[in-house]
């Protein structure tokens, strides 16, 4: 059973996914202010990583670990419009889904950070 809403591919296809996906950030930024604020961050890291690492790797690493908040974020906020959009009363099911998205949030920062930290300390300090 195929959904009418499931395009056919080709060029087109691949057009409309890519504008698609430029509306949910279009949209994050507007109504996520999470995501406003690890996009600052992430303004700030991506040129520093570029500085801070010594070779290629450190700067993917790096680099990689910015974008992987940014994903998470993303993935936390869809989950959220989902919940809200079945139902704004409490509901433990939902309010779960919502505490695994933030947990998810946060261990990608803490990965970032500690990796960070670790490049940090390994360039200056030892």
């Amino acid at each position: 059973m195929n959904s009418p809403y499931k395009s056919s591919g080709g060029l087109q296809r691949v057009f409309k996914a890519f504008m698609y996906s430029i509306q949910g950030l279009r949209a994050a930024v507007q109504y996520e202010a999470a995501f406003r604020q690890e996009l600052v961050l992430a303004i700030i890291l991506l040129p520093t990583a570029f500085f801070l690492g010594r070779n290629v790797t450190e700067v993917f690493l790096l680099c990689a670990c910015v974008v992987i908040v940014l994903v998470v974020e993303l993935i936390n906020s869809a989950i959220e419009a989902l919940a809200d959009s079945i139902s704004l009363e409490q509901n433990p099911l939902l309010g779960r889904a919502k505490d695994l998205g933030s947990a998810a949030v946060l261990l990608s920062l803490i990965l970032t950070a500690a990796w960070w930290l670790y490049v940090v300390c390994d360039r200056f300090f030892f």
